[in-house]
């Protein structure tokens, strides 16, 4: 009968350490819940600060957004009408590239290719 006492011995232990491994496993996703609720937090608070260091400068810089933004859309309209001026500049240049290469067509069919054309007659007569 020792052995009968050995094996229900076994089973308590195994049923033991499933209990264990079960808590552990409920610990650690309670951790990291805990461990996501203060990384959020964190975070939260990380963001409030560098809005508040944002809205200052923007502050400082120029009073309200309005004023900014039109200097930037002084600036854009400024450096599109750069870009305009410069393709109507360059514009025709660049036809006559394009025209120049397309006209220049060479009438000579390679050696390779002739052998190639060759060999196939060849073959289809044969």
């Amino acid at each position: 009968m020792n052995d009968g006492t050995g094996i229900r011995e076994l089973m308590a232990a195994e049923t033991r350490a499933s209990q264990i491994v079960a808590e552990a496993r409920v610990g650690r996703g309670d951790r990291m819940k805990q461990a996501k609720q203060d990384a959020d937090e964190i975070v939260k608070g990380y963001k409030g600060e560098k809005q508040e260091e944002f809205n200052s400068l923007v502050l400082s810089a120029g009073g309200s957004g309005g004023s900014a933004s039109a200097k930037l859309q002084a600036e854009t309209n400024n450096e599109v009408g750069l870009m305009q001026s410069q393709f109507q500049r360059n514009a025709q240049k660049a036809v006559d590239v394009l025209l120049s290469k397309c006209c220049e067509v060479t009438l000579e069919v390679p050696t390779a290719r002739v052998r190639a054309t060759q060999k196939l007659a060849a073959e289809a007569s044969a």
